[in-house]
């Protein structure tokens, strides 16, 4: 579902009054807003929170050394294949109708390579577009590991076990937000999802703290409607002040250290975690359960974030051009990306462990034939 929200966030790119890699010739204002509710509230933040949660479940099941071949596999492998593979279209399309490039595709492929800025910041993985994700991620998923190691030892289970007592408490659960808005305030987004790296880290941290004690998850169970209380009044006031300054007076307030400009950023940390909570403890009450369409999706999650970015420009590339409104164009925009890419990944992906091991998935077990299959079966008897 969160995967979906981000499908339909970048749909949505097409039209609002931000820059991106192409733009329809009628903006609208609706879809700025709808861009913002999510990039700025809660949507690449609820994906770090879910990261740090399954970061906690994986290390049930392996040893530190495999975690981190998983995710070698997991995250580094899908990375550096989009990079080569899917990102340059996405920066094709881009020059061509922003730049006015006028060459074929496989004349500017070499040329994207040449254009990579190499640098080293935590979770800097700019040129990836929208696999900074999984870069960032790997990144994390390394550097927090000896603290999640040592809060699953004897020491630190008592950390987590007084800390998720305290959380208990009425509202205590929402002073996790202090280390994010603290973050927010400090330091300028560098503009991944609309939010400051050192943020993700802290949120990917929070994710796994809340599910590695019970008293984290009651807390969260018990507060949800208080959250939403708190949130759509907090979201309505965050969003309408951003609104203000970007459309009036241009001003971005990601950036800079003015009053304004901090204060808002303390009170989009706050309110991207009140939201997180409620969206968390909904989702533990009426979100607790499988069947086979959940099961196939969960398999094709990962492939369908690592290819939709690039599916989703090409193909708005060429229909931005048609004659229609706004919210036609989005719906068709939608639907044939949607069409595409689980296209693509059925046909093309899910079928083959060369193309499974490209996408991050886990591959599929060798059929065993004649003789071998005869032994096997003989050795589990």
């Amino acid at each position: 579902m969160a995967t979906l929200v981000v499908f339909s966030f970048h749909n949505a790119r097409f039209f609002d009054f931000v820059g991106w890699h192409v733009k329809n010739a009628q903006l609208s204002t609706g879809m700025t807003v709808f861009v913002g509710f999510l990039s700025l509230q809660w949507m690449m933040p609820l994906f770090f929170v879910l990261a740090g949660a399954g970061t906690r479940f994986a290390l049930d099941l392996r040893p530190a050394g495999r975690y981190v071949k998983e995710r070698v596999k997991r995250l580094l492998v899908p990375f550096i294949f989009g990079l080569i593979v899917l990102i340059p279209p996405q920066d094709y399309c881009e020059q061509v109708s922003q730049a006015g490039y006028r060459g074929g595709y496989f004349e500017f492929y070499p040329r994207f390579f040449e254009d990579i800025d190499v640098g080293f910041d935590i979770g800097w993985f700019g040129h990836g577009h929208h696999l900074w994700f999984l870069g960032s991620l790997f990144t994390f998923s390394l550097i927090s590991l000896p603290l999640f190691l040592y809060l699953r030892n004897e020491k630190g289970q008592r950390i987590v076990s007084r800390l998720g007592a305290f959380c208990e408490g009425r509202g205590a659960l929402f002073l996790l937000a202090i280390p994010v808005a603290a973050i927010e305030a400090g330091f300028q987004s560098y503009g991944d999802g609309g939010w400051n790296r050192y943020a993700y880290l802290a949120f990917f941290i929070c994710g796994y703290l809340v599910f590695a004690d019970r008293r984290f998850e009651r807390a969260v169970a018990h507060q949800g409607k208080m959250a939403l209380a708190i949130g759509i009044p907090s979201m309505l006031v965050s969003l309408g002040v951003c609104a203000h300054f970007y459309l009036n007076e241009g001003i971005d307030l990601n950036y800079g250290y003015s009053v304004t400009a901090v204060l808002w950023r303390i009170l989009k940390g706050f309110n991207a975690w009140v939201w997180l909570v409620a969206i968390l403890s909904f989702g533990k009450k009426y979100l607790t359960f499988n069947n086979k369409l959940l099961r196939y999706a969960t398999d094709a999650v990962l492939p369908f974030y690592v290819l939709h970015q690039t599916v989703i420009v090409v193909i708005g590339f060429y229909m931005v051009r048609w004659d229609m409104g706004v919210l036609p164009k989005y719906l068709v925009i939608s639907a044939a990306s949607f069409i595409t890419i689980m296209a693509v990944y059925d046909l093309a992906v899910r079928r083959t462990n060369v193309t499974r091991f490209l996408f991050g998935m886990r591959l599929k077990p060798r059929r065993l034939t004649g003789r071998r299959e005869r032994l096997s079966a003989r050795y589990r008897q």
